[in-house]
């Protein structure tokens, strides 16, 4: 058992990813579940429930609703610093890999090369779309 863990360390990280991921879309399908009850008992007694209430369904998740503005160029803002970061983050790794292809670390040098391309490449692909101001959607 020891060595199970001691080979397979690395699988808490994306294990602990799908955790959080399904207790937070529980956590949203519960606020959605309850502000539709909510809106049932506003058409039950016959009243106009309220425009928060309705919009409040409508975000594409429960925890952006202190976000009033309509002005998406902060939005846009933050994409294209994003970007940025791919950019960078890109590029790092791919100059990690290729040292790592050209020393010939672990005698995997080949395998390294073709990574440090791959990272290379997804750094360009990053790069042009923040110039062009495409950035990721995020």
């Amino acid at each position: 058992m020891e060595d199970l863990f001691r080979s397979y360390w690395w699988l808490i990280f994306p294990l602990s990813w799908f955790v959080f991921s399904g207790f937070q879309s529980w956590l949203s399908y519960r606020s959605n579940r309850d502000t539709l009850d909510l809106l049932k008992a506003y058409a039950a007694s016959g009243r106009e429930p309220p425009p928060e209430l309705v919009a409040r369904l409508n975000k594409r998740s429960n925890y952006d609703l202190d976000d009033d503005r309509d002005d998406m160029r902060p939005r846009y803002r933050y994409r294209h610093e994003r970007g940025w970061y791919h950019v960078v983050l890109f590029g790092v790794l791919g100059m990690g890999f290729a040292f790592a292809a050209t020393s010939d670390l672990y005698e995997a040098g080949p395998a390294f090369l073709i990574v440090a391309f791959v990272m290379g490449a997804l750094s360009l692909a990053s790069l042009v779309s923040v110039l062009t101001g495409r950035g990721p959607k995020a």
